[in-house]
């Protein structure tokens, strides 16, 4: 396929070039019927192609036209046998993935550390999730993947789970043996659904990981806006058939998906593929450069790390994106928190995340040097002015057994809840999750056991200054259990 065409681009120019006389939604009418402010700093260009599925322009649920061949030379680009767009974002894109392998009561293979989409989707299919702690990361605080090894020994203990899915690359850059993990999760015919939230250009370069795709996944559902140039919540699923079925999965996305689809986000995506498909190695090659310049430099300043290649070399630790600053600051005597505000109040600068321990920058093709000095003049200053104080002393992270599952996620979403002292709550099931960052992980989820162990950990590590997150009381005097019904003497 020609790969310069964008076909769902050039028709939506093509159709609004014709000035047809609407009357059909929305209403704003190409901008002349909104709020002059706003469409003046839109703009009419954008404004006018701002439309809505009417029959010439095909319709993503049910794509035959200049959508299904936009999803064709995406699925080329991607290297997978069908591709879908998702104006959804990747949340609805992971939904989809789950809900179309998983029936009520039905096993997943789960990392621990996974988003809240994969949460929501397994209320929403009343699956079963079969947790694996992913490793944890001693030195800079955070949570790598999940290993082959831990991925096997899951599978021998559950052979009827219907999927394994993994988070590759981690928010961080990091991945696992992707390739190994599905080999292992397809002798016992269960299909590898991806997170690769953060992962869609490393399909287009020898030095970054393997993608999904490149690994043999099954589906892998991938932010195109996050590195890859298209407009906030546009994103991919991308499927390899075999394991899973193609009709189901457009019949699972289009459950999901709202009917009024924003013609200018799917444009976004047919064009970012397009950049990516003729440009994406060269763009890519000089991000790398612009990274691997920023991260040189930054282990030159005082008291600053920025991990590379040398956190490689365990199971969970296979690969990594080096386009993923991870800046390491507790040397410094502040926290990740302290440092994002101060780069923001001093320096105008923005990160992409921050934690106890680091701030997470990310280097793409919209970045020159000029930004990249910026950013390490800006940390020079940080180190310079904050340099003085004792390093911060080290927490070791680690996290508690993960509890029993009395109920599913599902029945415990609908169950009739009520509140307890949080300290007097062991024994009871959660109604809530919680989490402590780092490293990010939830201790207990709904339809899980409260345990002692579980409650000692949180207070040491709010003892210890770490952020709890999750429940409705951030005082965590009570938490909200499952509702007990007991019989009238």
């Amino acid at each position: 396929m020609d790969q310069n065409q964008t076909p769902l681009f050039t028709g939506l120019k093509k159709h609004v070039s014709n000035d047809p006389i609407q009357f059909h939604i929305p209403g704003h009418k190409q901008g002349k019927g909104m709020d002059n402010e706003f469409s003046e700093f839109i703009g009419t260009q954008a404004l006018s192609i701002d439309l809505i599925n009417i029959q010439p322009l095909d319709d993503l649920h049910h794509p035959h036209g200049m959508i299904k061949e936009a999803q064709q030379l995406a699925a080329e680009a991607y290297g997978a046998d069908y591709t879908f767009f998702s104006i959804q974002g990747t949340s609805g894109a992971i939904m989809t993935m789950v809900m179309s392998v998983c029936h009520p009561g039905d096993k997943i293979i789960v990392p621990r550390n996974v988003h809240k989409s994969v949460t929501t989707a397994i209320i929403f299919s009343g699956a079963i999730p079969i947790f694996i702690h992913p490793e944890l990361d001693d030195s800079l605080g955070i949570s790598h993947g999940i290993t082959p090894e831990s991925v096997k020994k899951a599978c021998q203990a559950h052979p009827d789970a219907k999927a394994v899915l993994v988070i590759n690359p981690t928010y961080f850059g990091v991945t696992a043996d992707l390739t190994q993990i599905v080999q292992i999760a397809h002798d016992y015919d269960m299909p590898v659904l991806v997170d690769e939230a953060h992962g869609v250009h490393i399909h287009f370069h020898d030095r970054l990981p393997a993608s999904a795709m490149q690994a043999g996944a099954d589906l892998a559902a991938t932010s195109v806006h996050k590195l890859g140039g298209a407009l906030t919540q546009s994103s991919v699923l991308n499927l390899k058939e075999g394991l899973v079925s193609h009709e189901k999965v457009q019949s699972v996305l289009s459950m999901l998906t709202t009917t009024s689809t924003s013609y200018i986000l799917l444009a976004s995506l047919d064009t970012a593929r397009r950049n990516l498909a003729i440009y994406g190695k060269d763009l890519l090659e000089s991000t790398i450069q612009l990274a691997d310049y920023a991260r040189d430099h930054i282990n030159k300043l005082p008291r600053l790390y920025c991990a590379g290649e040398e956190i490689l070399g365990s199971s969970a630790t296979y690969d990594y994106d080096p386009t993923k600053l991870i800046v390491s600051v507790k040397s410094l005597g502040i926290t990740g928190y302290d440092a994002e505000v101060w780069l923001r109040n001093n320096h105008h600068i923005e990160v992409e995340l921050s934690d106890l321990y680091n701030i997470l920058c990310i280097v793409t093709p919209g970045d020159s040097e000029k930004e990249i000095d910026l950013l390490i003049n800006a940390l020079k200053d940080l180190s310079n002015t904050l340099g003085s104080r004792e390093a911060i002393q080290e927490t070791k992270v680690y996290v508690p057994e993960i509890p029993l599952l009395a109920l599913t996620p599902r029945e415990a979403f609908y169950s009739e809840t009520e509140t307890v002292p949080f300290k007097s709550s062991v024994g009871r099931i959660s109604a809530e999750f919680i989490m402590v960052y780092p490293p990010g992980i939830p201790i207990f989820i709904p339809g899980e056991i409260i345990t002692a162990e579980n409650i000692n950990y949180i207070h040491e590590n709010v003892a210890a200054g770490l952020p709890v997150q999750g429940p409705e009381d951030d005082t965590l005097e009570t938490i909200r259990v499952i509702k007990e019904h007991r019989a009238f003497k």
